[in-house]
């Protein structure tokens, strides 16, 4: 137990910390490369940064395992990279980026269904904007909370509840389309290696100084994470049919490393 217990000590934190470099890297050189955002759901980014941001409030008032807190500052600037990359090569004809639109929507005329066109925006401000109003709301609640325990534990389990859902989008984005392609095999192998150590790491660590909270999120997402790995097997890089504007077959989205999108298929016959 004693090399065991030397590996979960010291290599797992290390793990942990450089997780979300080794997760996000290849997915945010995709993007740049192939210069489209396409299948990649923004909803990634907005879950990772308000967990992340949520969990270095929640480390002020509890101060929990420190490698944990190191890790959501490196996942604050490589979601912050990814945002970015991925706003910056949106494809001009997908405004959507979100499993939750309607499915009936056509080329050019995406019916967009959440209240104020939430992370939906066509610019790049807003996102930005919200993340610094969100960021600032929780300062002055930290200025006004800072005595109360119970606050710094309501931060918490909403940080990890927000996390739990991270494979929730680009699983229902997978389903709707059929398909994974634009999602990097190598983000979702990260992410079932990271689900491996986090459980050894939350549950055989010696001292008990892993909250409750991100075991119960560990576990949740480590089941996400396999169905994620059961739509790549089912699905794969296949091409995503797309509604035709005259009601006949349609056309397929075909991604390419090009800088424009290729589009194949027939309209009307």
């Amino acid at each position: 137990m004693g090399a065991f217990g030397w590996l979960i000590n010291h290599i797992a934190p290390i793990f942990l910390i450089t997780s979300p470099v080794t997760s996000y890297a290849d997915q945010i050189y995709s993007i740049h490369r192939t210069r489209t955002s396409f299948g990649f759901s923004l909803d990634i980014p907005l879950i990772m940064l308000l967990a992340s941001i949520l969990k270095i409030f929640y480390w002020i008032g509890v101060r929990y395992d420190m490698s944990l807190f190191v890790q959501a500052l490196v996942m604050i600037v490589m979601q912050c990279l990814l945002l970015h990359v991925a706003l910056t090569h949106r494809p001009p004809l997908q405004i959507e980026h979100t499993p939750f639109a309607s499915t009936t929507a056509r080329i050019g005329n995406i019916l967009e269904d959440r209240p104020l066109q939430f992370w939906q925006w066509r610019t790049a401000k807003p996102y930005w904007h919200f993340l610094g109003y969100f960021t600032g709301l929780l300062v002055v609640g930290q200025i006004v909370f800072s005595s109360s325990e119970g606050y710094s534990h309501l931060l918490g389990y909403v940080a990890l509840a927000i996390e739990a859902t991270l494979p929730i989008p680009q699983i229902l984005q997978n389903q709707r389309r059929r398909c994974c392609k634009g999602f990097r095999v190598s983000v979702l192998a990260n992410w079932l290696v990271g689900d491996c150590f986090k459980m050894v790491y939350f549950f055989a660590k010696a001292n008990n100084d892993v909250p409750v909270a991100f075991k119960i999120c560990g576990v949740f997402q480590a089941c996400c994470d396999a169905y994620l790995g059961f739509q790549y097997y089912m699905f794969g890089d296949g091409e995503i049919e797309m509604p035709s504007a005259a009601g006949g077959k349609g056309a397929f989205y075909q991604p390419t490393e090009g800088k424009e999108m290729n589009w194949a298929g027939n309209a009307k016959t």
